[in-house]
């Protein structure tokens, strides 16, 4: 059993917050509700559901920026022995064992979005994972789901070696800038993140506070999220939302965001009995790790892959103006259940209702008809391919060209 530590005391798993049980505050916390935020419980956290509005904030995020935060999310580093530059591809190559993603493979700075899987193949988290140096240490950085993260360091601690040490960074916040005017706002207070493409990061530095900074988020917009000290969180708020593109918004908008870019949310739309097959996320199984079959649920995962899957998650787009919510059926002509929708809701960039169900592959194909029950009444819809709305990922530099 590796070990855990949290910031620099090492402790027992058992001695983590007990996930939803336990309510605890973000570090913005007062800062939120000082400018209006709605705050609800998510994820074991206070979090500002909106400000104006769910509608007033998406539509301000597709057109300029807004700040989410997001420092629910659980922040680990992965580091191996007592070397103290580190060997990341020793961690890369303990974590590829419930990974089905190249991690071995990763450049210094890139990351990786992936996939934390049951022995049987069933996904227990969604993830990002980055090869990084931070002031001479070679680790690995991941980003797992806030109300997940306690469970994931446990199953972690379980498969990973002894050698392998895990540090949940509790000490930092985690804030994101999505938007197509996000990358001229955060250039003016921490010049060079324009070079940064899609899925790369790097260690920049902000009024003598340390950032690690990646050009990726969950909106399908441009954007960044940025780790930064909590104590420092407020100023940079503060600083951030001094600029004009800038608005701090709610959780309300991130899920409608992430919802029309067709992005599945774990506990929703992804949960132990979905495969990745299943979850139409069949890109991240690299290719050598396909073929090496060496990760966690590789057989029953490989042949859904070669056979498909008995259901698989698609996009809806609902027939009229209501809303189809997650918890309603797909039935046949029969009324009999076949189906689950797991998110829906109002597109405010469509002016119209959207959802993501798993349905039988044979009703997967864009364009099929299908029929939702909610509450005892019967919805029209139709199969969409995903995204809804285009994302807007900048994959090339333009100020490098790379």
């Amino acid at each position: 059993m590796s070990d855990l530590q949290i910031g620099e005391q090492v402790v027992a798993i058992e001695d983590a917050p007990e996930g939803e049980d336990v309510i605890q505050l973000l570090p913005l916390d007062a800062w939120h509700r000082a400018r209006g935020g709605r705050m609800v419980p998510f994820a074991g956290y206070e979090m500002p559901v909106q400000y104006e509005g769910i509608m007033a904030e998406h539509l301000w995020t597709r057109q300029s920026a807004g700040l989410f935060d997001v420092s629910h999310m659980g922040q680990l580093v992965f580091t191996y022995g007592d070397d103290e530059g580190g060997n990341t591809d020793s961690v890369a190559k303990a974590l590829e064992a419930v990974l089905p993603g190249d991690v071995t493979g990763l450049g210094r700075g890139r990351m990786r979005y992936s996939l934390l899987l049951a022995e049987d193949g069933g996904i227990l988290d969604d993830l990002m994972v980055t090869r990084r140096t931070v002031d001479g240490t070679d680790e690995i950085y991941m980003v797992v789901n806030g109300a997940t993260k306690y469970d994931d360091i446990g199953y972690l601690l379980e498969v990973l070696s002894d050698d392998v040490t895990i540090n949940l960074q509790d000490e930092q916040a985690l804030l994101a800038v999505q938007g197509p005017k996000a990358v001229d706002a955060l250039q003016r207070l921490v010049p060079g993140v324009e070079a940064l493409v899609f899925m790369t990061a790097g260690a920049f530095d902000w009024n003598g506070t340390p950032l690690w900074i990646s050009r990726s988020g969950y909106t399908g917009e441009d954007g960044f999220e940025i780790s930064i000290p909590a104590e420092a969180a407020a100023a940079f708020a503060d600083a951030i939302c001094a600029e004009p593109e800038v608005k701090p918004i709610g959780l309300g908008a991130r899920d409608s965001l992430r919802l029309e870019a067709g992005l599945p949310l774990y506990g929703h739309d992804l949960d132990p009995e979905t495969t990745p097959v299943m979850a139409d996320l069949g890109f991240a199984l690299s290719k050598r790790r396909r073929e090496a079959a060496d990760f966690a649920g590789a057989e029953r995962i490989l042949a859904e892959r070669e056979t498909g899957p008995a259901t698989k998650r698609v996009g809806l787009i609902i027939a009229g103006r209501q809303p189809v919510r997650e918890g309603a059926t797909v039935v046949n002509v029969d009324g009999a259940t076949i189906g689950r929708v797991t998110s829906g809701g109002f597109a405010p960039t469509l002016g119209a209702p959207i959802g993501m169900a798993f349905v039988p592959t044979a009703l997967a194909t864009p364009g099929t008809a299908v029929r939702l029950s909610q509450r005892g009444k019967f919805h029209e819809a139709t199969v969409a391919a995903m995204p809804f709305v285009p994302h807007n990922y900048v994959r090339q530099s333009k100020t490098t060209g790379a």
